[in-house]
């Protein structure tokens, strides 16, 4: 009697758990197909050079990591209203240095605020005193945090020619700081054969810098963290020119981020 009463109750509930089951399959695959919308899609062909370069097929992968990085990192506003162009050009910043290195979804990364100018050292973006900060990777207390000044965000897919773009350069900032430390060796893609050659190239360009022989952004001299995100953003924004005016310097970037755009 016992065992007919259980397998009557067990009949419902089995029926429960598959259905169950199968519902949350059906939203997985659902959340799986989910595809970036026409006017997300636009605004990358219209914004962001490095995605118009890409094959049809590549730019299916571009937006579906977009997708993948807004799902997983908190962007918000202070005193500013994200829209969705801002989003996709973050998320584009993002994705750009790291389009070849598919599984990569910056653990050192939790939110992002969005400062509607550029801001100070203590993080104020109004009153007086110098507010000439455009972007930021937290430390300390603001660690997993990083600051981007929204008027710098969009202007730097403004000229797709410049080799400034403010968003790319945090990033290759994250990506440096995988090994602990923001100093110009992302370690974590160096092969410990590589290290030694490349911050005497590093050395070497910054000196460059300093003698007016270079067309890398002054910014890049103050130390070899900055240098190295100042010639990536150099490296995405513009590789033609890039590696016409630095072609040892762009073969090592070319290496560290596996990409090669000209």
């Amino acid at each position: 009697m016992l065992g007919k009463i259980f397998i009557v109750l067990l009949i419902p509930i089995t029926i429960y758990v598959v259905y169950y089951l199968l519902n949350r399959t059906a939203k997985n695959n659902k959340a799986i197909k989910r595809v970036l919308s026409n006017e997300g899609k636009d605004i990358l062909e219209q914004e962001v050079d490095y995605y118009r370069r890409l094959s049809a097929q590549d730019k299916q992968e571009f937006e579906t990591r977009c997708l993948a990085f807004l799902d997983t990192v908190k962007i918000e506003g202070v005193g500013v209203t994200v829209e969705l162009k801002d989003y996709m050009l973050i998320a584009a910043s993002a994705i750009i240095p790291i389009f070849v290195f598919k599984n990569w979804t910056y653990p050192n990364l939790t939110n992002i605020m969005v400062y509607p100018s550029h801001f100070n050292a203590d993080y104020q973006f109004e009153g007086h005193g110098d507010r000439n900060i455009m972007g930021m990777v937290g430390e300390g207390a603001m660690n997993g945090q990083m600051i981007l000044s929204k008027s710098a965000l969009e202007y730097g897919f403004k000229n797709a020619n410049d080799g400034q773009n403010t968003a790319i350069h945090e990033f290759v900032h994250l990506i440096d700081k995988i090994d602990g430390t923001v100093d110009g060796l992302p370690t974590y893609l160096l092969d410990k054969t590589a290290v030694i050659p490349f911050m005497n190239l590093i050395r070497e360009e910054i000196n460059k810098i300093k003698t007016h022989q270079s067309d890398i952004d002054i910014y890049g001299m103050t130390n070899p963290g900055e240098f190295f995100a100042v010639a990536s953003e150099y490296f995405f924004e513009n590789p033609a020119k890039f590696q016409k005016n630095h072609p040892a310097l762009y073969a090592k970037l070319s290496a560290i981020f596996e990409q090669s755009s000209v």
